[in-house]
């Protein structure tokens, strides 16, 4: 099941937010982020806030879905009050979204354009199991105004995904890009899982050239992640599967930066290349601290330093929204220094770099000293930004967890 949500102070059932909040709103990007919380099947490593059929409970189906996303929209312009907030980006996420019939998603951003407009050239993406979706389903949502696809392949090889429990075919994501581009969309996003049990640096090798010859303009590739409470973590801990190896890991990120730069995407996160242009700006908007409003069961939002997040169940959250109510379950309104350290937390990620500014004095000695130990650019220091590179990318957490020391 889901991992336990966090703590916090409670979320009143109005979903008013402090003045401070919304002293400021407009100011910087507003983005939608839609939680489809549905999937088919849950894959062994999977931590996310999913559900199958038959976890949903009485009284409650991904049919209805649809319109209680359209109704938290209408209950966020409400909140939000009458200011002219275009949005940035809307990316739909989950779970499976594309298990929602084409017509519902563009039932959803359709509500999200009545409400709040969308800017001229805005990033409308939905995920999507390669399994999930045929070309006239992607013709659907190209023709309802979405413009990115982000398919999961997680690899080419098929021992590796079924040491992960993933259930698409294998070969199929790169059918879907070649189907998704036919359809219209400009950018199409792959990701990878990397550093598997079992996995071999032939392996790797092959789905890095499967994704780099796919016609995708970006890609994202994470190591394994061995959450606890998940299928993958039980059998690692009765002996049945070895453990993510940290040096292994290492490798394969290091041969994934080399075969992705060669084939033309450039890092702008640190686990995420893309072509020039092909940048996810809805993952920018996180990175960079900007407003959001996230729709749908277990959703987080961030709304002028404060953060909340829905209830988890779909039965939960459909009761709240049924009774016009917030379907928040808590909140953090965080302090300046809290801001602060978040804002280092995530901008050392980015190639656009750290600004100088944001760190203490303490800080800016460990920024100078990574310069030194070849893990900040040097050219990028002397302009004010901390801009990690290949060895420093390796080893962000720990020199994050120096920058705030």
């Amino acid at each position: 099941m889901p991992s336990t949500p966090p703590e916090g102070e409670p979320a009143p059932a109005d979903g008013a937010l402090p003045t401070s909040a919304l002293e400021h709103l407009g100011d910087r990007s507003f983005a939608v982020y839609v939680h489809v919380p549905y999937c088919a099947t849950r894959c062994g490593y999977c931590d996310f806030n999913t559900y199958t059929a038959d976890e949903l409970g009485p009284g409650v189906s991904r049919a209805s879905y649809a319109d209680q996303a359209i109704a938290e929209v209408r209950f966020a312009r409400t909140v939000l009050g009458d200011r002219d907030l275009p949005v940035s980006s809307v990316f739909v996420g989950g779970g499976t979204p594309t298990l929602l019939p084409p017509g519902d998603l563009g039932r959803i951003l359709a509500a999200v354009r009545d409400e709040f407009g969308l800017l001229p050239g805005a990033e409308v993406t939905t995920e999507a199991n390669p399994d999930s979706v045929d070309a006239a389903g992607l013709q659907r949502l190209r023709d309802d105004g979405f413009t990115r696809m982000s398919f999961g392949m997680q690899s080419s090889a098929p021992h590796v995904l079924a040491v992960l429990e993933r259930t698409h075919t294998p070969g199929r994501a790169v059918q879907a890009v070649a189907e998704a581009r036919a359809a219209g969309f400009a950018h199409v996003n792959l990701d990878l899982i990397y550093a598997t049990p079992g996995e071999t640096d032939a392996d790797f090798a092959a789905s890095l050239d499967a994704a780099t010859s796919s016609g995708a303009d970006h890609v994202s590739a994470y190591s394994l992640i061995v959450e606890d409470g998940t299928r993958l973590a039980a059998r690692i801990r009765r002996g049945e599967l070895p453990d993510v190896d940290d040096d292994v890991a290492a490798d394969r990120y290091m041969q994934a930066d080399e075969a992705l730069t060669a084939a033309g995407l450039e890092w702008y996160e640190v686990s995420n290349w893309a072509r020039p242009g092909g940048e996810c700006r809805h993952n920018l908007s996180y990175w960079r601290g900007d407003d959001w409003w996230g729709i749908g069961p277990g959703a987080h939002s961030h709304v002028g330093g404060v953060r909340w997040w829905n209830v988890r169940h779909p039965s939960a959250y459909a009761e709240r929204i049924g009774a016009d109510a917030s379907p928040a379950q808590a909140r953090e309104v965080l302090s300046d220094t809290d801001r602060r350290v978040e804002d280092v937390l995530l901008r050392v990620r980015l190639r656009e770099g750290l600004p100088l500014g944001l760190l203490d004095g303490a800080g800016l000695d460990v920024a100078a000293r990574a310069v030194d130990d070849g893990l900040a650019d040097p050219a990028a220091y002397a302009l004010g930004r901390v801009v990690l590179t290949r060895p420093g990318r390796l080893l962000a957490d720990a020199l994050v967890r120096d920058l705030l020391d």
